[in-house]
């Protein structure tokens, strides 16, 4: 089955996010932060943009038809809204999560390379059509741009699944990120083709 990619509109940012929300309900790192799910919900969206929102003014947000799939690409130099992840962060996140979440997002903002790379913090596709290729359309689509710019790709991988999806599209596992209760999340880098 074929599954075309396309770039979002910025008018589409809601339904891109909606896609993103919907593919991490069952999120382990996602879940620890807003295990309620009327946080998670209202949250999750909020942290979306912060993390990976300024993807829509690079014309590097993309969707499958439908919004099956959606993912959100950082170019090279340009960086999550730190600011608003910490409001996030301290506003939504139970305190007895919050030290470990700052904690993650530190070792987050760390484990980067220090080269000029491509940042993936979100690709997704809604549970009820996962496994049907949107997810490596998405990828595939963005990758070519980051072989084009001879650029390596840069994401977290937040579950094992998900972790052997990256691999079969060349990402290799670069370290661990974890923090007191956190669910592990596993930083992995593709270098470009």
């Amino acid at each position: 089955m074929h599954v075309s990619v396309r770039t979002a509109a910025i008018s589409e940012k809601t339904h891109v996010v909606d896609t993103i929300v919907a593919a991490f309900v069952s999120d382990p790192p996602c879940r620890w932060c807003w295990p309620i799910p009327h946080l998670y919900l209202t949250s999750m969206p909020k942290f979306v943009l912060a993390l990976g929102g300024r993807a829509f003014e690079h014309a590097s947000a993309y969707v499958t038809e439908d919004f099956y799939g959606a993912s959100l690409w950082l170019p090279p130099g340009v960086h999550p809204d730190e600011d608003a992840l910490g409001s996030i962060a301290q506003e939504t996140v139970a305190a007895a999560v919050r030290e470990d979440l700052d904690d993650v997002l530190e070792q987050m903002a760390k484990s980067h390379p220090d080269e000029p790379h491509w940042y993936l913090p979100f690709i997704g596709v809604d549970p009820v059509h996962q496994g049907k290729g949107h997810g490596s359309a998405l990828l595939a689509h963005a990758l070519q741009q980051c072989d084009r710019d001879r650029l390596p790709a840069y994401l977290e991988a937040t579950s094992p699944q998900n972790a052997k999806l990256y691999e079969r599209h060349g990402f290799e596992v670069v370290g661990k990120i974890q923090a007191g209760t956190s669910p592990p999340i596993v930083p992995m880098l593709r270098h470009p083709r």
